[in-house]
């Protein structure tokens, strides 16, 4: 415990309003609630100077929708603050009435105690490129349902594609179609350019991400990344604009139940019950490397387009990859050979991913 510590303050912050609470160190004594304040760090710091010095308190919220404007100001002006992970905050069963208040003094309480959990505020251009690949990937959301509703109206005309879709030999399909009514026309004309639409939006988006990305602090740890077989640019952005500088997880287990990829477990006395993933966490991540554990299925090799990002990188982050694709290639084979169904085997070769990526992303130092 820090000595210089005098009161461990909870916030409760909402867009309008933010509600202080706080909690004496080395004293037993229960929380007390100091007023609510309106959202305005002016007027946040003017309350918390009724409790002492900046160096004095010792500040934590929980995270939201908000962002991480708040912490960051306060951090500037000498607090200590510390934003908590919501889903970490034990709270008691049979406690049925939530307030402001109420949950202000919660986090007081549990602050003082030291069992709330910390997580990581991302530096301000860490942020934005992450910002910047969520909306490429909102993007891409559009596109699919996009190009599902085009592919829906079709189906009901009865004008469906046999062969591949949204290639050159689509597009000329669809320039040949003709309806009798005008509306229906219309409507097809709507949905195509939707889908013509979405598909540019998506590629300008492409372009920023690598514009952006080749002045960032982390693109060697992506380069990095993409040593490994199924991580690509765009996977490999996404699970370093996520995750940040893996040295953060001591163990590869760390990261692999930070993703909610390890099986829960119900277990009592000599029985030991295990279930379905937990899937807490950064769903984005688990998302790339469920997709990217696809790619094992197949024998271990080098392709085309697996060379190119294998050159200028280290020998020893070469063999890394290439005894992840070993290893993972064979346990992909096993497991089905087993009879598991592919998802649960994608599942299990995407947790030992995690360790592979561990590994090479320790191996980078982030200037």
């Amino acid at each position: 415990m820090n000595e210089r510590i005098r009161f461990y303050v909870g916030l409760d912050v909402h867009k309008e309003s933010i509600a202080i609470a706080y909690a004496q160190a080395d004293s037993r004594e229960e929380p007390r609630f100091l007023g609510a304040t309106p959202y305005s760090v002016i007027a946040l710091t003017k309350a918390l100077a009724k409790l002492g010095q900046p160096g004095e308190l010792s500040v934590v919220h929980e995270a939201g929708p908000l962002g991480y404007g708040l912490v960051r100001a306060l951090r500037a002006r000498g607090y200590a603050t510390e934003v908590i992970a919501p889903s970490r905050v034990a709270r008691h069963p049979a406690d049925r009435i939530k307030t402001d208040r109420r949950d202000a003094l919660l986090l007081a309480r549990l602050h003082r105690a030291g069992e709330l959990t910390a997580i990581t505020v991302p530096e301000p251009q860490d942020e934005a490129l992450r910002d910047l690949v969520r909306t490429r990937e909102d993007a891409m959301n559009d596109l699919r349902r996009a190009r599902q509703r085009l592919r829906a109206f079709l189906l009901r005309q009865g004008r469906s594609y046999m062969g591949r879709r949204w290639g050159p030999a689509h597009e000329r399909f669809l320039s040949t179609l003709q309806f009798e009514d005008p509306a229906h026309h219309i409507a097809f004309t709507e949905y195509r350019l939707d889908v013509r639409f979405s598909t540019e939006r998506v590629a300008r988006l492409d372009g920023a991400l690598r514009e952006q990305a080749a002045t960032w602090r982390f693109l060697p740890l992506v380069q990095a990344l993409m040593t490994l077989r199924g991580i690509e640019f765009l996977s490999g952005i996404t699970i370093v604009a996520e995750l940040g500088d893996l040295h953060r997880f001591p163990h590869p287990r760390d990261l692999m139940g930070y993703l909610g990829l390890v099986p829960g477990e119900h277990s009592s006395g000599g029985t030991r019950q295990q279930g379905a993933l937990t899937k807490t966490g950064n769903g984005h991540v688990r998302r790339i490397l469920i997709e990217a554990a696809w790619n094992y299925r197949f024998t271990p090799r080098v392709g085309e387009s697996l060379q190119p990002r294998l050159q200028g990188q280290p020998r020893q982050r070469v063999e890394t990859a290439w005894k992840a694709q070993v290893r993972l290639c064979h346990r992909f084979r096993r497991l089905r050979a087993r009879g598991l169904h592919h998802n649960k085997v994608c599942a299990a070769i995407a947790r030992e991913l995690c360790g592979f990526i561990w590994d090479i992303g320790r191996q980078v130092v982030i200037a």
